[in-house]
């Protein structure tokens, strides 16, 4: 569809719709066939918001709106949740939702309704994922809280989904208000084992211990003490164990279950292409801050320095042969 049709074409649907607040007389209720001029409408309007060119055309209509005419479309765009949905699981529709988004509370409320219907469908989508993160940043306080209230209900459903653990990672880091974010953080420290062991629950821990809450990054380790070794041998596990040892509360956790684990499965951890990167970062972390654990580390993997030196636990072994060289 040309840029000069997209224009043209809105003209005719603002014509059809005299209704400031609404489209109930285009639209039908829900179970009655649409009329035709209902159905001539939305086609128009899907075409318009998901065709692939004029973006910044697009961008150029919607500034030159009326509160008004903006009202109109977005009542259009909100008439039906499943419409809706055809539209924001589109990448060009989700993107042109974005554009919508914050330019007025009345438009924005229209918006909230629908999103609030099928929040979960829209943030666990590739695309519609994206307007809820968009809608996070832009509403009003008011808004933002019955949106706040859905992400913690469904905010284990979202760390456990593909393109859900995106949205709720972003959502974690732009929170601004600060009672819910701690629910959510307490939510991820709680579920840290399970979370940790799922294939996208595990970058929602990830992002949370970087955000070095202290009080968060105890809660988690205390999730995690006991599977930490458990967690050091598996990719994404290991880089959860790392971060747990950047912060002192967390390290003991994590340093104590190294101490108390049988030699065996200790060397087998260090030897381990993920697990050496956790032993070598612990001797690292007490180093620094706790020379009685680093000690204790020590001395429990020097009888290994030689089956190191031939593993990916040759950068332990290099600390192990410097510290036996001094003595």
């Amino acid at each position: 569809m040309a840029v000069a049709d997209n224009t043209f074409s809105m003209s005719t649907l603002f014509n059809a719709l005299p209704y400031p607040n609404g489209i109930s007389g285009s639209v039908p209720p829900p179970g009655f066939p649409p009329r035709a001029s209902a159905s001539h409408l939305h086609a128009a309007m899907f075409n318009l918001m998901t065709c692939c060119d004029g973006m910044s055309s697009f961008k150029e209509m919607i500034a030159s709106f009326d509160k008004t005419e903006l009202q109109r479309m977005a009542s259009l765009l909100t008439s039906d949740s499943d419409y809706f949905m055809a539209i924001v699981t589109n990448k060009h529709g989700s993107r042109r939702v974005q554009k919508l988004l914050g330019k007025s509370d009345d438009v924005d409320a229209l918006f909230c309704d629908v999103i609030l219907r099928r929040f979960l469908h829209i943030t666990t989508d590739k695309y519609a994922s994206y307007v809820t993160i968009r809608a996070m940043v832009v509403f009003d306080e008011d808004k933002k809280k019955a949106m706040y209230e859905q992400i913690l209900y469904y905010a284990l459903h979202l760390a456990r989904d593909q393109h859900g653990c995106i949205a709720l990672n972003d959502i974690i880091t732009d929170a601004d208000d600060p009672y819910y974010r701690d629910q959510i953080l307490d939510l991820v420290a709680y579920n840290a084992l399970s979370l940790s062991n799922d294939a996208s629950g595990n970058f929602v821990v990830q992002r949370v211990l970087t955000l070095n809450d202290l009080r968060t990054m105890h809660n988690i380790a205390v999730s995690l003490r006991g599977h930490c070794i458990d967690l050091s041998f598996k990719k994404y596990g290991s880089y959860i164990v790392e971060k747990l040892l950047e912060a002192d509360e967390s390290m003991v956790v994590v340093v104590v279950e190294l101490l108390e684990c049988d030699g065996d499965r200790l060397m087998r951890l260090a030897r381990n292409e993920f697990g050496s990167f956790v032993v070598y970062k612990a001797l690292k972390s007490t180093k620094m801050s706790r020379i009685d654990l680093f000690w204790d580390l020590v001395k429990k993997l020097m009888p290994f320095l030689r089956i190191l030196r031939r593993s990916h636990g040759s950068n332990i072994a290099n600390i192990l042969e410097s510290l036996k060289l001094r003595c």
